[in-house]
């Protein structure tokens, strides 16, 4: 792939008379667009047609949303393959289009599903690469109300980065002469949102900042900006694409291992948010030595006022003070970590440490991760028992392959809860497997409810994968109340594979089984699918959370001073919805002597409290005020619980080991 940009002298002196040229996510590795897309085009025609094939493959055995995406989106990718792929027989080495415009089609075919999990993956040099400008643009509203008027706002620039009256707060009103809402939205159609505010969300992110391993390198090679200056004037730059290395992932997605079988993550937003840290969080990057996710042997606070946390990138924990009181902000900026037991605990620490008169639960731009690591943190806000979400395979015959060989669990991928289901779809004509949990209940109720105070969740919408599930949990159990900066969240329901992972479970363990239709890709290229779709449970039990999402209660347009100071608006939003709800409180307090255990008991907002003694029930007691009561013929290390009524209504639980 090749492209080529002049410029007359005169205007690149113009150019460089209102900008200085940008540090990059490593300085001394970023180029240039034209000079990067210069080194591109290595693929021989064999090796497209291979792709191809394998995208067939993907898309019509193991693709579970297919028949969604036909109804819903009325498209058909298969055929679009396959027309491909006949085109590409009348092809030669000499005649064969060019490999951008190759990529560019598989690109759209696979967007055309609307799906952010399931990707054509760019071979080298595009993979591990990213295309930035050295800016960030949001957008606000007049009001925090439906009605306002909207305005795009630079919020960041790369440190050093430096144009007339340019900065934080400087409104654009022009992206290359187009209003920028319509190229906002011109944008979006491009990429996979699967709703509106999905397609606008991607839209906005993407005009600055584009993982090339699963978005088209830009067309431009550079953008004109035309702006109002922080003085009020107008004003107008020009700025070159560069392309530079991006942080390494966390997880081999590709591996067979328990955390890449169990991943629900948009990609895309991964790779932003790795980004987006290595250009403009450089204190986390350092504190990460560059693994993402990692988690640290001591705490480390990022701010001043934040809360230590063993996971910077990951966790972000602080008091904020509202126009309503002090609460608990918690930010959860990915779910993307290996052990997910370990992020449930640093979230339990977190929350602990925080006021415990209410907490905002923050998952803005959150792609997902760890499904395990969603589910098992929702017990932890509410005392009801969590129901993980079910998920099905589509009923293939390769889908039944791939269970026949991992019922039994060989290589700690279990997949025999779908299997016998799978095994007589044939009969029943059933289109979709069993619908079967991913995380084990036992696992999402082992530690119980932790903080006891009222929770808001605020999402937006770039949540996606892993974290619509967390959002759709948090809904169906009704822990609270969700806040959105937009109508709706990503609505991605699906665990997701990829090619290489799919490859290996029909070659692991050994012997590789010899029928297996995957072949290995060249280049480094992939193919992600979601495999196994998501399904709510609770009052919506049984609907999908693809294209669907989750609704807030409550909306939140974001105004400029959220933008600009911190969140202030949105957060006395939050805070102004936690005040009107009742602080509970639920202390215990344990003394074993001999075998008789003294339980005190001190709550709030709590009128009766129920004692469990190894899920046995023990007594139920009325409260007026705090109370002591012994239990006899106790042994050490039992567990004893205590759930607290409201009104005859389970608000609050404890757990306590003796």
């Amino acid at each position: 792939m090749t492209r080529t940009g002049k410029k007359t002298a005169a205007a690149a002196k113009k150019t460089a008379a209102r900008r200085r040229t940008s540090p990059a996510v490593d300085e001394a590795a970023a180029v240039p667009l034209p000079e990067f897309l210069d080194a591109a085009g290595t693929l021989t025609l064999d090796q497209r047609r291979l792709l191809v094939d394998q995208a067939l493959l993907l898309l019509g055995e193991n693709y579970v949303h297919l028949p969604l995406k036909v109804a819903m989106h009325a498209v058909n990718p298969l055929q679009r393959l396959r027309v491909l792929r006949a085109r590409m027989e009348r092809q030669t080495d000499d005649t064969m289009q060019e490999e951008w415009m190759f990529h560019r089609e598989m690109s759209s075919i696979f967007h055309s599903v609307r799906d952010l999990h399931t990707n054509y993956l760019l071979p080298v040099p595009f993979a591990g690469k990213i295309a930035f400008l050295p800016f960030m643009i949001e957008k606000c509203y007049d009001s925090e109300t439906a009605g306002g008027a909207e305005h795009y706002l630079i919020t960041r620039t790369i440190t050093g980065y430096q144009a007339p009256q340019f900065g934080p707060g400087a409104e654009v009103t022009h992206w290359n002469g187009t209003p920028i809402a319509r190229a906002v939205a011109l944008n979006g159609a491009l990429f996979a949102g699967s709703n509106d505010a999905a397609n606008l969300a991607r839209g906005l992110e993407s005009l600055t900042l584009r993982p090339l391993v699963i978005q088209s390198p830009p067309d431009e090679d550079w953008v004109t900006l035309t702006y109002v200056g922080l003085d009020g004037s107008n004003q107008e730059l020009r700025e070159q694409w560069k392309v530079g290395t991006n942080l390494p992932p966390m997880t081999d997605l590709d591996a067979v291992s328990e955390a890449s079988a169990l991943m629900g993550l948009d990609l895309d937003s991964d790779e932003k948010s790795r980004a987006k840290k290595a250009l403009y969080v450089r204190d986390v990057v350092e504190l990460e030595r560059g693994q993402s996710s990692a988690e640290l042997a001591a705490p480390a606070a990022v701010a001043g006022a934040d809360v230590p946390t063993t996971m910077p990138g990951v966790f972000r924990a602080r008091e904020v003070v509202t126009s309503s009181g002090n609460f608990g902000h918690l930010r959860i900026f990915t779910f993307s970590v290996q052990d997910p037991v370990a992020f449930r605990d640093e979230f339990v620490r977190l929350a602990a440490a925080l006021p415990q008169n209410g907490l905002i639960v923050d998952v803005r731009d959150n792609g997902g991760g760890h499904i395990y690591a969603s589910e098992f943190t929702l017990q932890t806000m509410t005392p009801r028992r969590i129901s993980p979400e079910p998920v099905q395979f589509i009923s293939t015959p390769l889908n039944l392959k791939i269970c026949r060989r991992h019922k039994d669990n060989p290589s700690g991928i279990d997949l025999g809860p779908w299997f016998d289901s799978l095994d007589l779809a044939i009969e029943t004509g059933a289109q979709y497997s069993a619908a079967k949990p991913i995380t084990p209940e036992d696992g999402a109720n082992d530690v119980g409810q932790t903080y006891h105070g009222p929770v808001v969740l605020i999402t937006d919408a770039r949540v996606y994968s892993a974290t619509d599930i967390f959002t759709a949990g948090f809904a169906d159990h009704e822990i609270g109340t969700i806040l959105g900066v937009d109508d709706n969240t990503g609505a991605g329901g699906a665990n997701v594979w990829t090619h290489g992972l799919l490859a290996s479970l029909l070659n692991e363990p050994p012997p590789p089984d010899e029928t297996s239709p995957y072949i290995a890709l060249p280049n480094g290229a992939n193919l992600r699918v979601a495999i196994r779709r998501t399904l709510r449970v609770g009052k919506l039990a049984g609907t999908p959370v693809e294209d669907l999402g989750v609704k807030p209660h409550e909306t939140h347009r974001m105004t400029r001073a959220d933008l600009l100071d911190g969140n202030v608006d949105l957060l006395n939003r939050a805070g102004a919805l936690l005040a009107a709800q009742p602080v509970r409180r639920l202390d215990l307090k344990t003394s074993l002597s001999g075998t008789t255990l003294t339980v005190g008991i001190d709550a709030q907002s709590i009128d009766r409290v129920d004692i469990y003694l190894d899920e046995r029930p023990i007594s139920s007691e009325d409260l007026t005020g705090p109370l002591s009561i012994d239990i006899l013929e106790v042994t050490a290390g039992a567990l004893l619980r205590a759930d607290g009524y409201a009104s005859g209504n389970l608000v609050a639980s404890r757990r306590v080991t003796v």
